[in-house]
């Protein structure tokens, strides 16, 4: 295990919310930590919390106990020194603005020179393989195009962490194992420490370094698998008895997780 101080850290960590019909437990008592360079996969049924715990980790939702830190700093004092991305299971990208001028838009807000902002952006949309692009419109684009173009616009300003949620559930099969073989190949350049939300258990064991399982709500770790497959990890690799093993093991810990509820 990494030496160094988590990028994100959770102990005890639990979240209540106050609704018309009364109070919903999203998280209880979730104690993880996710260090530099790892790739976190967090995969549960619907409504687990895994959206949440990465909104908190955000700052987007404020948790009712226990504690987070994201690179030693609350989650409020990461968002305003810009220490991570967000991805979106939507893509989000503005119609009226070019896939330059969304991949600019932080960049602007942040206040970038003018030139600083140009070679940004041209650099990370070359990084997603959309060198070219930069003049199209979100509408003249594929929607797995446009999920690269969101991930290139929260790559712009170089943060170390990716929060990704289910950026690929809503692709067709063929372009999610792309865009699957994209992201693993973009982190292995970058170096980013990435925690992912999916519900694919092939798309969670294909990319990561680590598997976290959570029980329904109220959302709880029940267990976090270390991938023993290698870094470099052609598709057909889904085939090979280590893989195969992993999404076992992952299955039968969502199987067990759920029976402990009933």
């Amino acid at each position: 295990m990494n030496g160094a101080a988590p990028v994100i850290e959770a102990r005890g960590l639990g979240l209540v919310f106050e609704t018309g019909d009364g109070q919903v437990e999203a998280l209880r008592d979730v104690s993880l930590a996710i260090h530099r360079g790892d790739f976190v996969s967090f995969i549960g049924p619907s409504g687990c919390g895994k959206t949440t715990f990465l909104r908190v980790a955000a700052d987007l939702e404020t948790p009712t106990s226990g504690t987070i830190t994201v690179n030693g700093m609350s989650p409020a004092e990461a968002r305003r020194a810009r220490a991570y991305g967000y991805v979106f299971q939507a893509a989000g990208l503005f119609p009226w603005r070019t896939i330059g001028g969304n991949v600019r838009l932080p960049l602007e807000i942040m206040g970038y020179a003018r030139g600083e902002r140009a070679e940004r952006v041209r650099r990370v949309l070359e990084l997603v393989e959309l060198g070219g692009f930069e003049r199209k419109y979100p509408w003249q684009l594929s929607g797995g195009m446009q999920q690269r173009a969101s991930i290139a616009r929260a790559l712009a300003f170089d943060a170390d962490l990716l929060l990704m949620d289910e950026p690929f559930g809503a692709l067709d099969e063929i372009v999610r194992d792309r865009l699957n073989e994209e992201l693993l190949a973009l982190w292995a350049r970058t170096g980013k420490t990435i925690a992912f939300v999916t519900h694919s258990i092939p798309e969670a064991v294909f990319l990561s370094t680590r598997i976290v399982v959570m029980s329904p709500r109220p959302g709880r770790v029940t267990d976090v698998i270390e991938s023993t497959l290698p870094p470099e990890r052609p598709l057909h690799i889904r085939e090979s008895r280590d893989f195969l093993e992993i999404a076992a093991r992952v299955r039968d810990g969502l199987r067990g997780a759920i029976g402990e509820t009933v």
